[in-house]
């Protein structure tokens, strides 16, 4: 049976659908020795000679999903030219090849996963399954109710207006849910109201919950986990 190149790489663990069909576009994936520029290209996984970089591609016989607790002045990437810390520091032991689904920006912390299934990527990352990611924002004391208010309403932030799913007070600062995925959203919103952040912790995505699991560990995820998101 014959296998979208998109799909062939995701299922390869290579990255999300999406970002194959970005290598794909970009010139950089070959197979059986001719350059692959058009999405939609079929091959075959048993015959077909699919190489990146360089590199020969082959499919995952086993699929892999992880929770990983992202510590504060961590780069949500697999690799960093300049060698600073990164996700990929915390599987340096890792035969496998795994991506990350998502990211969290520097200063952040909290749940990420890691898969090399790139289909179930694909539903963790698409804004079309409206997945809900919670977070908690330290900003050093509760938020006023009006203040909460805004964040269910909607605030105004560079590309448009964003809304909070649920919005609630705790002593330091404010939870908070969101489906959305624009680049740092959550300390856009919090600071568009003139409010600080102090710190942010991403708790939950969708039914995964970050729970007990320590900063610089992981976890698998159990089927539960895996077939519910």
């Amino acid at each position: 049976m014959e296998l979208r190149l998109q799909k062939y790489l995701a299922d390869a663990g290579i990255a999300s659908r999406r970002a194959c069909e970005e290598l794909i576009t970009s010139g950089r994936v070959t197979v059986d020795g001719k350059i692959v520029s058009k999405l939609g290209t079929k091959v075959n996984p048993e015959k077909s000679k699919v190489v990146l970089n360089g590199k020969a591609i082959k499919l995952k016989k086993t699929k892999t999903y992880i929770a990983f607790y992202k510590p504060k002045g961590v780069l949500s990437t697999m690799s960093d030219p300049l060698r600073r810390d990164c996700i990929a520091n915390y599987f340096s032991d890792w035969n496998e090849r795994l991506f990350h689904v998502g990211r969290l920006d520097k200063e952040s912390e909290g749940l990420i996963l890691l898969t090399n299934d790139g289909d179930w990527a694909q539903k963790v990352a698409h804004p079309k399954y409206g997945l809900i990611k919670r977070y908690r924002v330290s900003t050093g004391q509760a938020l006023r109710s009006q203040e909460i208010d805004l964040l269910r309403s909607g605030v105004r932030i560079e590309g448009g207006v964003a809304r909070a799913i649920s919005a609630e007070r705790i002593p330091e600062g404010v939870e908070i849910s969101i489906h959305e995925g624009r680049n740092q959203i959550i300390r856009r919103m919090i600071e568009s109201l003139g409010i600080e952040v102090l710190g942010l912790l991403r708790t939950d995505i969708g039914s995964i919950r970050l729970g007990e699991l320590k900063a610089g560990k992981w976890r698998y995820l159990s089927n539960v986990e895996i077939i519910n998101i």
